[in-house]
């Protein structure tokens, strides 16, 4: 579904990321995501940082469209659609670990508000940290990890993972950021015998499963992601290795 939406409120969360809050009905699970596009600019998908009636997004400035929506304030509109792909599945009931890196926080949020579970934000120094305010309010226990050591554990999130999937009995982890960082937070499942869901990104042009961009595999990050399970992950050749850029052309990950 398609939608004009007004932005009713605007957080800044670092020295390059926004969030912007708008009041939308549609109902909405956390780990799912729109399509957000205004005049002069791509559309583009975002993952959804609130679920609720007021819901919002959290941008990064990272390119031509990031930034162009970084010169929206109060008043000014959005045109969105969804919400779309599957989010994630909080409802089996197991001890949850939830990881957000980077931006890919402010994914994460909406399923730490309704789960309460522990959680983990990683990012590279401690400006870089968001939304660890909310992370206090709404998780059991939050540990922030910096590359750097600049704010909490000194080193990434993976490795806090690991410390505290030691001191906890965690059956599941939840996770999005940079896919690098997802690749080893799976071999850390694959290797602890832990369950874990994860949030992908591939290009997105359409965002229901229609035009075949984001293509991981067999498997389309729109429609049938972006939250995969282990199993389907165990499946992909292309994880943690390379994606195509908007071009089509292969970029690789490490």
């Amino acid at each position: 579904m398609s939608d004009f939406v007004k932005i009713i409120g605007v957080n800044e969360e670092a020295y390059d990321t926004k969030t912007f809050e708008f009041q939308w009905d549609e109902k909405a699970i956390p780990g799912q995501f729109i399509m957000v596009w205004v005049p002069g600019m791509e559309e583009i998908p975002m993952s959804l940082s609130k679920t609720g009636r007021i819901k919002s997004i959290t941008v990064k400035a990272i390119g031509a469209s990031t930034r162009k929506l970084h010169e929206l304030t109060i008043g000014d509109s959005l045109r969105i659609r969804g919400p779309y792909g599957k989010g994630f599945d909080l409802t089996k009931g197991k001890k949850i670990l939830i990881i957000g890196g980077g931006v890919g926080t402010a994914s994460v949020m909406p399923a730490i508000k309704e789960s309460g579970a522990d959680a983990i934000i990683g990012a590279r120094t401690n400006k870089d940290v968001i939304m660890d305010d909310l992370g206090h309010k709404y998780a059991k226990n939050l540990w922030i990890s910096t590359d750097d050591g600049s704010m909490g554990f000194h080193g990434n999130a993976v490795q806090l993972m690991r410390e505290k999937v030691a001191e906890n009995n965690y059956e599941i982890i939840i996770a999005c950021g940079p896919e690098i960082m997802l690749y080893y937070i799976y071999q850390a499942c694959v290797e602890l015998n832990l369950d874990c869901q994860l949030s992908l990104e591939r290009h997105m042009k359409c965002g229901a499963g229609i035009c075949g961009c984001c293509v991981i595999d067999d498997q389309r990050v729109c429609k049938d992601g972006p939250v995969f399970t282990k199993e389907q992950i165990s499946k992909m050749k292309d994880f943690g290795v390379q994606k195509r850029d908007e071009c089509g052309r292969i970029l690789k990950f490490r």
